[in-house]
């Protein structure tokens, strides 16, 4: 399967209402990429831009996009990225081919 790297922040109204009443929610967030076929590798919380950080395996795009998308319209999140991610072997077999494909920059 796919890694993914899910980038979230939260919208004012959700952080309120976590503080008001402190919850789990990896448990919802798993049960959801669970139920495309996924699984939730880990999260964290972080300080900054994004407030939860998180490493998923999908099994294609479209669950990955699926996952993004359900999160984004939940209305919690006031942003919601979703990055595909490559192994080492893979992006050794993409500069490979970026070699091969004939392709001229401009001088």
């Amino acid at each position: 399967m796919a890694q993914y790297l899910l980038q979230v922040s939260y919208a004012p109204a959700a952080w309120a209402a976590l503080i008001r009443s402190p919850q789990n929610r990896e448990e919802v967030v798993k049960a959801a990429i669970e139920k495309l076929g996924g699984k939730l590798e880990r999260i964290w919380f972080a300080f900054g831009e994004e407030d939860i950080v998180g490493i998923m395996e999908m099994p294609n795009n479209v669950a990955a996009a699926a996952i993004s998308m359900a999160f984004s319209a939940g209305g919690a999140c006031r942003h919601v990225k979703t990055t595909p991610l490559m192994g080492v072997p893979e992006a050794l077999e993409a500069m490979k081919q970026a070699a091969q494909c004939g392709y001229q920059a401009i001088k």
